[in-house]
């Protein structure tokens, strides 16, 4: 591996975590509570990814901007008492704690770029003991959301990492974008809820279908 510092920014639900369960809850609770049809879970699994409301707006076209409002305040609500079960569920997919021990072993950095909020994503780092491997957290409260790049232009302020040694690795179309735009490396992961040629038409650079070939990716 190169002497140069490396930088893996993850996505979080879809890539890091199987938050769907969550999601999908929190989503059909809020249409239940606003009395509003509720879209389907494939419609919801598409828009995991994006800043909450804006996620809101593009799976429910069809209704006002209070009534945006209003999901978005059910949702937090439902999400939030989720969380404080205790046992909710938001597993980790399989490998991906050894592989974030091995890349931080390896001293690659480690970042997250994600739609979730700041407390959410702190609180799902801290529920699996991973919060002290990454050092640096964007999420949908510092900015502007996928696929913009301002996520991945402060985790290459925060370490110093040049573009060309900076990777992107998502589930999602929206991280694909981001990277793009972003100018760095782009790994597609085949476990969350986008499609394979779905990635690969957005820019995916590598499409990976278990994290242990990033490491390999990483060493090359």
């Amino acid at each position: 591996m190169s002497n140069e510092l490396k930088l893996a920014i993850f996505d979080c639900d879809g890539t890091l975590v199987d938050g769907q369960h969550m999601i999908i809850s929190s989503m059909k609770n809020a249409s239940e509570k606003c009395n509003i049809p509720y879209p389907g879970d494939e419609a919801v699994r598409r828009i995991v990814g994006l800043s909450l409301l804006e996620a809101i707006e593009k799976v429910y076209p069809h209704v006002t901007e209070n009534d945006h409002s209003l999901l978005h305040k059910e949702f937090i609500e439902y999400f939030q008492y989720l969380r404080t079960l205790g046992d909710y569920h938001e597993p980790l997919y399989d490998g991906i704690e050894d592989a974030i021990l091995t890349l931080n072993d390896m001293g690659v950095l480690l970042g997250v770029a994600t739609g979730k909020s700041t407390r959410g994503l702190k609180s799902t780092l801290k529920n699996h003991n991973l919060e002290k491997y990454f050092v640096t957290l964007n999420t949908a409260d510092d900015g502007p959301g996928k696929p913009d790049p301002a996520m991945i232009d402060v985790a290459l302020s925060d370490t110093g990492v040049k573009r060309e040694n900076a990777f992107m690795i998502g589930d999602t179309t929206y991280d694909m974008l981001m990277a793009g735009h972003a100018g760095v490396k782009s790994v597609g992961v085949t476990w969350g809820y986008h499609e394979r040629h779905e990635l690969e038409s957005s820019g995916a650079d590598h499409i990976i279908n278990h994290i242990s070939e990033f490491i390999e990716l990483v060493k090359d």
